[in-house]
């Protein structure tokens, strides 16, 4: 009798603390999360994160306080989730490039298989841009042949990404570029604006001119046409074989429990559907609202570093001041 009591007893226990563990996994969030941006205040993605933890916090009945932690294009950000265990509280808001491309263009801590891709919210509108009253216009095909003819037409650019491009670009076209290089959209738009440089590449600065018309568009290097400059072809539509498109989306380390992914998930998906997200997201930094779950971005990234791989061994490497 006494064994049979023991026995009932230690099951007892044994289901109260799958219970409780139980609660405990389902309890996520019981206390602040910690939404990290790896730009500075007063960007777009800063912007955006903070009306995203706005929104967050009410769908997940806990605080979401927005800390900024810039350098190496969001790759501090990245080096630090990377080595937590955190297990979801403190996740990481950013671009995909910082993930897909940076490991490839730099050393780094880590690699695109140490964290889960919550979900992707928004989509990238960067571009190559020109200025007004130009001699090839405001077209792609335009600057292309100006360029051809025009040996050392100059284009400023910003990052090891879209160097890359407009390496494949040149050889492609068999053009001579004489390459400016510039500290964000910052240092780019004086430059194009007063016509030091021919064209440059732009992560967003041209949305800030879609009304005065400042900085025409000449290609899209997104997957689709930008929502606020429709005219201007894709990539693939001007002939070039690369998918740069980019997804800001939430990152996690790897080992976060799947319900602690699941909740984040579900409140991303509340919030591409509230008015505050889309209103700042849409009308205000021009990129369009989207929701992609983590297995969809997880492959998208996946096929993009591949991507990148190979046209980086088809370019034998980066150019030198890049590496």
């Amino acid at each position: 009798m006494k064994m049979q009591l023991l026995g009932t007893a230690v099951l007892s226990a044994a289901m109260v603390v799958g219970v409780a563990g139980q609660v405990q996994a389902d309890d996520f969030p019981s206390k602040p999360l910690t939404l990290v941006v790896g730009w500075g205040a007063g960007g777009s993605t800063d912007i955006q994160a903070r009306v995203l933890a706005n929104v967050l916090e009410e769908e997940l009945g806990q605080p979401v306080n927005v800390v900024n932690q810039p350098g190496a294009g969001g790759g501090v950000a990245l080096s630090r989730l990377a080595v937590s265990d955190d297990e979801g509280y403190t996740f990481v808001f950013g671009t995909s490039m910082t993930i897909t491309f940076g490991p490839l263009s730099t050393e780094t801590n880590y690699q695109l298989d140490d964290f889960r891709y919550v979900a992707g919210v928004t989509l990238g509108q960067s571009a190559m841009v020109t200025g007004e009253d130009r001699p090839f216009g405001d077209t792609w095909e335009g600057l292309i042949d100006y360029a051809k003819e025009n040996p050392g037409t100059t284009y400023a650019t910003q990052t090891a990404l879209d160097r890359m491009i407009i390496e494949y670009i040149a050889q492609q076209e068999d053009l001579d570029l004489r390459i400016v290089p510039t500290s964000g959209g910052a240092g780019m738009a004086p430059l194009i604006l007063s016509g030091d440089v021919d064209f440059a590449y732009s992560g967003g600065t041209h949305s800030g001119y879609a009304d005065s018309g400042e900085m025409p568009v000449l290609l899209s290097l997104a997957e689709d046409r930008l929502a606020a400059f429709p005219n201007a072809p894709t990539l693939q539509e001007a002939g070039y074989d690369i998918n740069a498109a980019e997804i800001r989306v939430a990152m996690v380390p790897q080992n976060t429990p799947d319900s602690h992914v699941e909740r984040l998930a579900e409140a991303l998906e509340v919030a591409t559907q509230d008015e505050r997200f889309i209103e700042i997201t849409e009308e205000r930094i021009l990129m369009p609202v989207t929701w992609m779950p983590e297995d969809e971005v997880t492959q998208t990234l996946s096929d993009q570093v591949e991507g990148y791989q190979a046209l980086l061994e088809e370019l034998g490497g980066l150019p030198e001041d890049e590496e």
